[in-house]
């Protein structure tokens, strides 16, 4: 009888998990959108990139005027198209559509945007390579002789303020 009953806990013991494993894998995938997110993570990584249009130059969550009516808007039209099935690319895309490229807080890394990203760096570069030029030819250059005036008379120095007068007046 003892055997009975521990055979039997043991059963249900393993039906009891086999039953919460199948639970766990039974989700209705299909009515949830591919990129579902509940806790909205991918509306403030979306809406981070976007910037409100109202003038302000901030990012689009992070505007902070009271009543903005354009982040607002904005933030609507980003709830709905997630809500929509979009993903990231066609929501960035349908935004830029409808706003130009100034919607977006960096520019993208494909064609002439990509001078954007470099020339920052390559500024940099050339200053700080110019910067050691300079420094290396100040080090290096001969020194420019000083004529000795300790040998001149008062007559000659006399002469020599004359002449720097009228080399520098106007």
């Amino acid at each position: 009888m003892i055997a009975v009953r521990n055979l039997f806990s043991r059963w249900a013991a393993g039906l009891i998990v086999l039953s919460a494993l199948m639970l766990m894998g039974a989700s209705n995938s299909s009515s949830a959108p591919k990129d579902f997110d509940p806790g909205g993570r991918r509306f403030d990584r979306l809406g981070h990139n976007l910037v409100c249009m109202c003038g302000c130059g901030q990012i689009m969550l992070e505007c902070n005027h009271v009543g903005c009516s354009s982040s607002d808007k904005m933030r609507a039209e980003l709830a709905t198209a997630i809500a929509g099935g979009e993903d990231n690319e066609q929501i960035m895309a349908g935004f830029v559509d409808k706003y130009g490229p100034v919607v977006l807080a960096a520019p993208t890394t494909t064609g002439f945007n990509r001078v954007a990203w470099i020339m920052p760096a390559a500024v940099l570069i050339a200053g700080l390579i110019t910067v050691a030029l300079v420094v290396r030819a100040w080090k290096h250059r001969t020194p420019v002789p000083v004529a000795d005036a300790s040998g001149a008379t008062e007559g000659d120095m006399d002469e020599f303020r004359r002449r720097a007068r009228e080399e520098t007046s106007l």
